[in-house]
């Protein structure tokens, strides 16, 4: 299958430009490419992904994750890019495509709970119950800011950081989780494979605390023109 390579190569890219971008000063040339690279391969990765799982290897799961994934990926972009007004057409597309995953992901996890094992597509109902929250959160999160036609601010910043580092955190997972039988069986044992994804979640709560407190502090502080493309 000539997707697969094209999605492995596009979701190892993605963690290391993320990584990258992570570690980078905010705001610098370095972080705003290493952000832009990020945003690509995760585009490249999830669009692939569903494709695959749509028409190639049916995975009701996976098409839903990443239908979502590319979602967050999509807003947290434009939140930087392009003010309300003039997105509103993309952003109203994207609500309604959280809420519809979001919808999806619950009835996915309600048929898991009710099936004789206890998963689907050997998916147990929690991380899909997490995927319809994000789902959920994010579309009315999104119908909020186009009811108010706009996000300023700190809030603006924290909207665009939690997508991205949600999205980083999804691909960490797919990898050192997911697919954790592809690493040595001593790492596996070691426990060692989910000290990525746990990082990633502690450096989106750090940052998350870090925007939405300290800088509303600063009254009237403006918010950087150019902001980070992955906080």
């Amino acid at each position: 299958m000539m997707l697969l390579p094209v999605h492995i190569l596009a979701g190892l890219l993605a963690l290391a430009a993320g990584t990258v971008t992570m570690l980078a000063t905010k705001g610098s040339q370095l972080h705003r490419k290493g952000g832009m690279i990020f945003v690509v391969a995760m585009l490249t990765m999830t669009s692939s992904a569903v494709v695959m799982a749509e028409f190639f290897k049916p995975n009701r799961v996976n098409v839903m994750a990443g239908v979502l994934t590319f979602y967050l990926v999509g807003t947290g972009l434009l939140t930087v890019r392009r003010p309300v007004e003039q997105a509103r057409g993309w952003l109203t597309g994207f609500m309604l495509v959280a809420l519809a995953m979001s919808t999806y992901a619950f009835a996915l996890a309600v048929e898991a709970l009710s099936s004789a094992g206890g998963t689907i597509d050997g998916i147990p109902p929690q991380p899909l119950i997490m995927f319809a929250t994000v789902g959920l959160l994010g579309g009315l999160l999104d119908a909020r800011m186009l009811w108010t036609r706009g996000i300023h601010g700190a809030h603006r910043l924290a909207r665009h950081l939690w997508r991205m580092e949600f999205a980083m955190f999804i691909a960490t997972t797919s990898l050192f989780l997911g697919q954790a039988r592809h690493f040595p069986e001593p790492l596996r044992k070691s426990g060692l494979l989910a000290v990525p994804v746990l990082l990633v979640v502690l450096h989106l709560l750090y940052w998350l605390i870090r925007v939405l407190v300290k800088r509303s502090k600063a009254a009237g502080a403006p918010l950087n023109p150019t902001p980070p493309s992955l906080s």
